[in-house]
């Protein structure tokens, strides 16, 4: 059935934006009318969709106020969207501010004498909304409300599902939905050309690559600790993509390592698939995860990923089977486990192929956008039924 969605999500550059983002191309693409609420084109919106509208969220700032009030432009413009599109449903990526603000927003429509449908409120959690706003006392109880007054609630990972009820003490069902990527796109490309550029005309030099917003919980000072031990093994190169508030401490690190010619900042690029088909092997020591959908991405490319064995990676790698994980912070052991893939050829082959095959057998559009619809049938027959 054809579901009238508004979809609200940040902008920038982060897995809750990317699957948000995702998500409503996918379902505009299946035929639903998709409107999506963010402040700005979020990232990886990329070209036109027919039944994709993007709805920006304008906060002004009044003398009166200490900060931009965020929260209550989006609840504003939620009631505006799905009152001028009659919405069914209105997916919050993000527990605070943006399923607060569904909430809300749900209640003004309901208080309205304008006769407007009440939209259901579905819930993603995607990870530091709940360890780490969520675990905040300043905003504890401003999540677990917006999670409880929600229609529905889906996590991405079984392992933050466990993290919001014991974190939270959340005892409501919370469906566990996991991150998807669009498997027709995500396929090794072959680019000698963008290879020699940054690995150079000799045919040993192997390429690292790390994708992320560089926040400190990518732990990034692990990644180029990990690719020095790499680096005085053999020939290589190191591509980090992306940008935030470490970029400083890797520039810092690479240049005490002496390592500042074989280290690349490439910057924040929306479509980093190119960068993925040139690497030999993928670096993600994160703190948490709550899924790991740089891992995911770079396993379609048939990229061997060294990760952590922290938060929701392991329901995406097998360890000795379609990658490796090793306890936060144990560089050497994933240094170890990165030169066994980069000097075994057989390994990295065997890794490669079954990292491929577990990300399209369990994370493809095709498998997990129908889990989505058959939640937003459920919660809007819910709805009806009251009303």
């Amino acid at each position: 059935m054809r579901t009238h969605v508004g979809i609200v999500c940040y902008a920038s550059m982060g897995g809750s934006g990317i699957v948000a983002t995702e998500l409503a191309k996918a379902l505009a693409d299946r035929d639903h009318d998709v409107h999506l609420i963010s402040t700005d084109p979020p990232f990886r919106l990329g070209g036109f969709h027919p039944r994709l509208t993007l709805h920006q969220v304008q906060t002004p700032s009044y003398p009166l106020f200490h900060e931009p009030q965020y929260l209550l432009s989006v609840a504003n413009r939620i009631v505006q969207v799905a009152r001028e599109q009659r919405l069914d449903v209105v997916h919050a990526h993000y527990a605070v501010p943006h399923a607060t603000a569904a909430v809300l927003a749900r209640q003004v429509l309901g208080a309205s004498s304008l006769g407007a449908a009440v939209p259901a409120v579905v819930t993603t959690l995607h990870g530091t909304d709940i360890t780490v706003v969520g675990a905040d006392p300043s905003y504890s109880e401003i999540v677990a409300f917006s999670i409880a007054e929600s229609d529905a609630v889906t996590a991405v990972s079984h392992s933050l599902r466990q993290a919001t009820s014991t974190d939270l003490g959340v005892t409501r069902a919370i469906d566990v939905i996991p991150n998807f990527l669009d498997c027709a796109a995500y396929e090794r490309l072959n680019l000698p050309d963008l290879r020699r550029r940054y690995a150079g005309d000799d045919v040993r030099t192997r390429v690292v690559a790390h994708v992320s917003n560089f926040r400190p919980v990518k732990r990034i000072d692990s990644v180029v600790q990990i690719f020095a031990r790499i680096a005085a093994e053999m020939p290589a190169v190191l591509l980090l993509v992306g940008d935030g508030p470490e970029i400083a401490t890797a520039r810092r690190l690479t240049h005490q390592l002496d390592l500042a010619t074989q280290v690349h900042f490439v910057g924040v690029h929306d479509n980093v698939l190119p960068l993925l088909s040139i690497a030999d092997l993928f670096l993600l020591p994160s703190s948490q995860e709550s899924f790991g959908l740089a891992a995911a991405e770079a396993m379609a490319c048939g990229v061997p990923v060294v990760a952590s064995n922290a938060g929701g990676l392991p329901e995406v790698i097998d360890h000795g089977e379609t990658g490796f994980l090793h306890r936060v912070g144990d560089v050497d052991a994933m240094a170890g486990s990165a030169v066994a893939l980069l000097t075994d050829s057989g390994l990295h082959a065997r890794i490669a192929r079954a990292a491929a095959q577990r990300v399209r057998e369990r994370f493809c559009a095709e498998r997990v956008v129908p889990m989505y619809e058959a939640l937003y049938d459920r919660v809007t027959a819910g709805e009806r039924a009251r009303r």
